[in-house]
């Protein structure tokens, strides 16, 4: 199987070169570049297309809401937020730029690994504690998923990505097939302007695209 092509960015040379020896040491992964900023992320990711970036939110030059817009807009790969406990309304602004999910950097090696490859396999990745944090704030502020217009099996459809669950435990869990879930949840964000499945899950939580 080929190897997952990561790109590690963070101004911390002590993240970079942890997460790089992190995945070095794994078969199944080929770190092809490491950058201090959003900037010289792009610079590697347009020479040497990556599947996966590990991408800080504050650096300096160019941060990483930023060039996770830029990576989105020209489809250079699908973009991993490292983040804090203290990050939520970031977090929210890199997600709605599309980035596929974040993960806080207290992390174990495997940990590390497993999102990687979730959301290198299309699974967007919603950390618990920083998904609780969020629910929170959404209660806090009063703001909402708008339903109007949507059925009963679509709602829990959306319910369902917002917990987490991958196409195959909300088929198991709703007793339908992946391939329908999958037409429900492409139709979903459709309508909502949306890219992908962890954004949906943000906005169901807060209301916020």
């Amino acid at each position: 199987m080929d190897r997952i092509k990561v790109i590690i960015a963070d101004d911390s040379d002590f993240v970079r070169e942890g997460m790089k020896i992190i995945l070095e040491t794994d078969g199944g992964f080929d770190v092809i570049g490491c950058a201090a900023d959003g900037q010289q992320a792009l610079a590697i990711a347009r020479r040497d297309r990556p599947d996966i970036f590990l991408m800080d939110i504050q650096m300096p030059v160019m941060d990483g809401i930023e060039a996770t817009k830029i990576i989105a807009e020209e489809g250079l790969g699908k973009v991993l937020i490292l983040t804090t406990f203290d990050d939520d309304d970031l977090v929210r602004r890199a997600l709605a730029n599309g980035a596929s999910g974040y993960l806080i950097k207290n992390h174990t090696p495997e940990h590390l690994k497993q999102t990687i490859r979730s959301v290198y396999n299309g699974v967007g990745v919603m950390e618990e504690t920083l998904l609780g944090s969020l629910t929170e704030s959404s209660i806090r502020a009063g703001k909402g998923f708008v339903s109007d217009g949507y059925t009963d099996r679509e709602l829990e459809i959306v319910r369902a990505v917002a917990d987490g669950l991958s196409n195959k435990e909300i088929a198991a869990k709703l007793f339908i097939s992946e391939g329908t879930v999958k037409n429900y949840i492409t139709n979903i964000l459709a309508r909502e302007g949306l890219s992908h499945r962890t954004a949906l899950a943000v906005y169901y939580l807060t209301g916020k695209k």
